[in-house]
């Protein structure tokens, strides 16, 4: 195991070993042992009782996190010529079609978020292979297949998230940042655990939330009490 550095270990010591905390308390505890000097971002980690290899059992959803990420995100817009002053005028990063999609072939993804239309998805459908894997591909499921650009561009950059169970059944998603205020974070994460909470496939049987832990950019994880949590 790899020696602890002096900052790891104050913040180690301040963690009970075995205890569960509420997420409130959480939320407050993560900013004392975050250690970074750069504004860390502060993520959520579920493990649910499901098995995502079965399509019943797939848990897949959009949050829009009250207080935003508190990331700079930079969005794509995958368009034809009429919808991309839309995409302009919203705030897109990258805005066009055959341009963007022969840099992505050539493997450019210097993006957080790719949008597109439907009329387009015949183009961007054969980029599944660069995009699959960086979880970047466009979704009707996650918002990302719309015509209302400019509404999905505005969204993405106002705090909405899209979050997928991953083959080891965790779900993991970004709540905010160590800077927030902690009534900021919480209110974040709750957001998040209600949404997959609705989400909860009716194959899935036993304990939903198996596991829930919160943590910063290089802080140990915070193990949350699950019954704390309301409305899940």
């Amino acid at each position: 195991m790899a020696k602890l550095t002096k900052n790891q270990k104050k913040a180690h010591a301040k963690l009970e070993s075995g205890k569960t905390y509420s997420l409130k308390d959480a939320a407050a505890l993560v900013k004392e042992i975050t250690t970074t000097k750069f504004d860390a971002s502060v993520d959520i980690d579920i493990s649910l009782g499901v098995d995502p290899r079965k399509a019943n059992q797939m848990v897949r959803g959009i949050a829009t996190l009250p207080h935003g990420t508190g990331k700079t995100v930079r969005v794509l817009v995958l368009c034809n010529p009429d919808k991309e002053e839309e995409a302009k005028a919203a705030g897109a990063d990258f805005v066009g079609l055959d341009e963007y999609v022969a840099k992505i072939e050539g493997g450019w993804t210097d993006v957080d978020i790719i949008i597109t239309t439907p009329a387009c998805m015949a183009k961007v459908g054969k980029l599944g292979r660069v995009l699959g894997p960086r979880n970047l591909m466009p979704n009707p499921k996650s918002g990302t297949v719309t015509n209302e650009v400019g509404k999905a561009v505005t969204d993405v950059k106002g705090g909405k998230i899209d979050f997928k169970v991953d083959k080891s059944g965790i779900i993991h998603a970004s709540v905010g940042k160590v800077s927030f205020p902690a009534e900021k974070i919480y209110e974040n994460a709750l957001e998040v655990l209600q949404v997959i909470s609705k989400l909860k496939p009716s194959a899935a049987k036993g304990t939903y939330f198996k596991s829930i832990h919160v943590s910063s950019t290089m802080s140990p994880g915070i193990a949350i009490e699950t019954k704390s949590v309301a409305g899940i």
